[in-house]
């Protein structure tokens, strides 16, 4: 008894689907929302850095000196005597030294100063303008900074590759602690070393004016400003997301578990509907095949599906399985008839097949009597009945007709025309002696009436046994190899067109002399287009080679020598063409 396997429901299985699709959208939902609401951030983070940086470069260029300023602040970074918070009460540090340049210089005004009222001042009062204006400026700085309430605001000078920055300007909140440690307010003049996402942005706010790079809970904008003496200034802000970021997490995760609730309603009135609609009326219908199945009773089948009235695919589903189970039936007896022809188109092929074999010379040695030569043929078709045929027989006492062909495609259509060719060649043959005489005859008789169209290559030699010549005429045939002085070489022989090709055609015999010890071996294209699983073909070459490598032996051997190099070649490859071959040896002449 037949062991019935294990099922699950398909509710089951759907259900599993639902879930994992559920949980596969939830995912989705989340990785996608955190991702728009942080590009978003990063994007309004952007433009607000851009505001900030713009109003920054606005209070640095407002001094008309600010490049002498900024390369003076730079070179003297260690001289000067800054005071980092001014308060406008006039009591100041600052404030006092206001008065005292003024005094000193009372046709100049402090805030207009450009580049060459500078450049003119004594060095005293250049340092004492660049300390009054930078306490200006980083009073400007540090209300930037509180107003727009941002992590870090500063004025950077960095050369290429911008692995360092010198900090010209660095705005600090009220109290807050300036000095040289991580994430202190860092004073005129110290220099850190920074990481690469940081020279990256430093980079490319070269190229592009202004860059928003990531730096962990933290993200650097940097703006390009201006430069001298190939120093570049930038102007850097930093930004805390982290609080941000947490908010945004906690409100994608709030939308993708409400979104993964609203499925999980969704997928469970799904598969209620489903069960009830489509579920139940498919076992139905799963049950009348298993009745069919074993019982066979098909009325009883045709009747049980015609009560499934669903008006869609399952409807349709109960109906085609009644037409299926009518079908079936007579099947079965068609099943019947078809078995029983392809038993009697089998028996009829391997008659053919051994009436094609009748057909051939097999009896070796061929002429037992005659020891001027030896022969030998076989033919290993590619189906039960080939289309490729050789032949061997005496004219005369002094004339022996080697033929080899290969008529076009295979099977029974081919065997038959091989049959008719075989027969015509050798009845031409017997009677002409000039090969291409005989092949001009064949060749017109067979076009008279070839409704099919079909051709065949033909080969054909008649050797005189007396003198060892052979003459020889070929119709589209490979070409012949011939054993001179022990080694085999191919002989290039001129082609005539196919027979059957076209009536009238002329055809041209040559003559070899062949010496007692020579050898001839003829073939069809089956033996070099002999391919592998990899569609490498056996080819001339090797065939040569193998003919070569024990040339001295029989001609029985030497068919054997090469169809086991080419089954050594094509290995396990399926053979799609017959293999015909025939070797002929001149021994000696006749005493």
């Amino acid at each position: 008894m037949k062991k019935e396997k294990k099922h699950f429901s398909i509710i089951i299985q759907v259900a599993i689907l639902f879930l994992i699709g559920v949980l596969i959208t939830g995912v989705l939902t989340y990785v996608s929302e955190s991702y728009v609401y942080d590009k978003n951030v990063k994007q309004q983070t952007e433009i607000h850095a851009a505001e900030i940086a713009s109003e920054t470069k606005k209070a640095v260029t407002e001094l008309p000196a600010n490049k002498w300023l900024m390369k003076y602040w730079y070179e003297h970074a260690d001289e000067l005597d800054i005071e980092y918070d001014v308060l406008y009460d006039g009591k100041t540090k600052t404030a006092e030294k206001a008065r005292l340049f003024s005094k000193k210089h009372p046709e100049l005004q402090l805030e207009y100063m450009d580049t060459l009222q500078c450049s003119s001042l004594p060095e005293e009062d250049q340092k004492l303008y660049a300390e009054i204006t930078y306490s200006w400026l980083i009073t400007h700085i540090n209300q930037l900074k509180q107003s727009y309430n941002i992590s870090f605001l500063f004025l950077c000078v960095s050369d290429d590759p911008f692995d360092k920055q010198f900090f010209l300007v660095s705005g600090a909140d009220p109290g807050a602690k300036r000095g040289t440690k991580y994430l202190e307010v860092y004073p005129l003049g110290h220099t850190v070393t920074v990481a690469g996402s940081q020279q990256y942005a430093m980079r490319r706010a070269l190229e592009f004016s202004s860059h928003l790079a990531d730096a962990g809970d933290y993200v650097d904008y940097y703006s390009y400003m201006t430069s001298f003496g190939g120093h570049y200034v930038f102007i850097g802000l930093t930004y805390d997301l982290s609080e941000i970021r947490d908010a945004v997490q906690v409100q994608t995760q709030a939308g993708a578990q409400m979104a993964i609730l609203n499925q999980l309603i969704l997928s469970g009135v799904c598969l209620l509907l489903i069960s009830l609609f489509v579920l139940r009326p498919v076992k139905r219908v799963q049950k009348h095949i298993r009745s069919f199945t074993e019982t066979k009773d098909s009325e009883a089948t045709i009747e049980g599906l015609s009560k499934v009235k669903t008006r869609n695919e399952i409807g349709q589903l109960a109906d085609d399985v009644s037409e299926m189970v009518n079908e079936i039936n007579d099947h079965i007896s068609e099943i019947k008839t078809i078995t029983a022809d392809k038993e009697r188109i089998q028996t009829e092929l391997e008659l053919a097949t051994r009436i094609q074999a009748a057909m051939l010379p097999s009896d070796f040695p061929a002429f037992p009597d005659r020891n001027e030569f030896d022969l030998y043929a076989a033919m290993d078709p590619a189906r039960e009945v080939g289309g490729d045929f050789y032949d061997f027989y005496l004219i005369d006492d002094d004339h022996l007709a080697l033929t080899i062909a290969d008529v076009s495609g295979k099977g029974v259509p081919a065997a038959l025309f091989m049959m008719v060719s075989k027969i015509l060649l050798k009845n031409y043959a017997k009677s002409i002696t000039s090969p291409a005489k005989v092949l001009e005859a064949v060749n017109n008789q067979i076009c008279a009436n070839n409704k099919e169209e079909m051709f065949v290559t033909v080969w054909l030699g008649i050797f005189e046994i007396s003198t060892g010549k052979l003459i020889a005429a070929n119709a589209g045939h490979e070409y012949p190899v011939i054993m001179h002085d022990g080694t085999f070489s191919i002989y290039k022989d001129k082609h005539g067109l196919v027979i059957g090709g076209m009536a009238g055609v002329p055809y041209k015999d040559y003559e070899i002399q062949l010496n007692p010890g020579d050898k001839l071996f003829v073939y069809t294209d089956g033996v070099p287009e002999a391919t592998t699983a990899d569609n490498q073909m056996f080819g001339l070459d090797r065939l040569i080679e193998a003919l070569n490598n024990d040339a001295a032996v029989s001609p029985e051997q030497i068919l054997k020598n090469v169809r086991e190099a080419v089954n050594d070649f094509v290995q396990d490859a399926e053979q799609f063409d017959d293999l015909t071959m025939l070797c002929f040896e001149y021994k000696k002449k006749e005493d």
